[in-house]
């Protein structure tokens, strides 16, 4: 039941990520400069924390998962989903950190051109729930 619940976060997990990346991105990218940078800063200020608490609990649900059934698959899978800390500290933080410093006011070249690298690097988090997901469901049926 355990390793369920951590393949179910995994996959709400992966499920927003590539939301973002196949329908909210090309939507936002859309828009004009001015109003893409303030969609893309209330989107992130909501999605945020959401994201990171579903990484959160299902790396914990895989690592009890892994623990009571000795099996590794399940701590891979956590591994997997909880990567995506350090990966949107280390990689796309720097980016966040300067889109969020943006005033959207400014109607700025440089806004669309951060906010489509920004995407491609979400891409990323992307495939990591992706993978999650696809580990935990290798546990699950062997």
């Amino acid at each position: 039941m355990i390793g369920q619940l951590a393949l179910i976060c995994a996959a709400l997990f992966a499920g927003a990520a590539v939301f973002i990346n196949v329908a909210e991105q090309p939507a936002r990218l859309a828009l004009d400069d001015r109003a893409m940078l303030l969609q893309w800063q209330r989107s992130y200020n909501r999605a945020a924390p959401m994201q990171a608490g579903l990484a959160v609990v299902s790396a914990l649900l895989g690592f009890v998962a892994a623990w009571q059934t000795r099996d590794w698959r399940w701590a891979a899978g956590a591994i997997a989903v909880l990567a995506n800390w350090p990966y949107t500290l280390l990689v796309i933080k720097p980016t966040n950190d300067k889109l969020h410093a943006m005033a959207a006011e400014q109607d700025s070249a440089d806004a669309r051109r951060m906010v489509v690298s920004w995407g491609h690097l979400h891409a990323g988090r992307s495939a990591l729930g992706i993978a999650a997901v696809l580990i935990d469901l290798w546990a699950l049926v062997s």
